[in-house]
């Protein structure tokens, strides 16, 4: 992943995803809209638009920790997918008069910013030569494979120079 200017942006947890980020923004801010009881009363719109939110940053996390490229960017479309499934039930929460217009608006601009983030992400996996973290352990594996491989090369040269200069 890499920033604006063209430098290596680290990213070791699911916790450094700007889209994990975001989604975690649009989590507090349902749970925040559910949370009031009288003015949220329908229990299970509240439920089920608390466990469709829960899957978008759910979906980030598992994605970042599977094995292979096409699990992650599996998991990805599913937390992009969830995030649709949100924005519709916030349409519903309006028209039910659960919320209001600037609850609405504030959070659908969330939806719509973490719906893109994740797509923009999915873009730039699919981009990169990355395929995964199964086959890191491999490949580091077949370094240290070559380094050993070269370091007894060398060795073996050191001892035949010493062999040459004791004759």
């Amino acid at each position: 992943m890499e920033n604006s200017d063209n430098n290596k942006v680290s990213v070791r947890y699911f916790e450094d995803l700007a889209c994990w980020q975001i989604a975690r923004e649009l989590t507090n801010g349902i749970y925040r809209i559910t949370k009031n009881k009288k003015q949220f009363s329908d229990w299970s719109l509240a439920n089920q638009i608390q466990r469709a939110v829960v899957s978008v940053m759910s979906n980030i996390a598992e994605g970042f920790e599977r094995g292979s490229k096409e699990d992650q960017i599996t998991f990805y479309y599913i937390a992009k997918a969830s995030c649709g499934e949100v924005r519709c039930q916030l349409y519903i929460a309006f028209d039910q008069v659960y919320i209001s217009k600037q609850e609405l608006d504030v959070l659908l601009s969330l939806c719509r910013r973490t719906s893109a983030t994740i797509y923009r992400f999915i873009e730039s996996i699919k981009d990169q030569g990355y395929k995964g973290l199964r086959y890191r352990n491999s490949r580091v594996e077949e370094q240290k494979k070559k380094q050993k491989e070269f370091d007894k090369y060398l060795q073996d040269i050191m001892d035949e120079s010493k062999n040459k200069s004791v004759s």
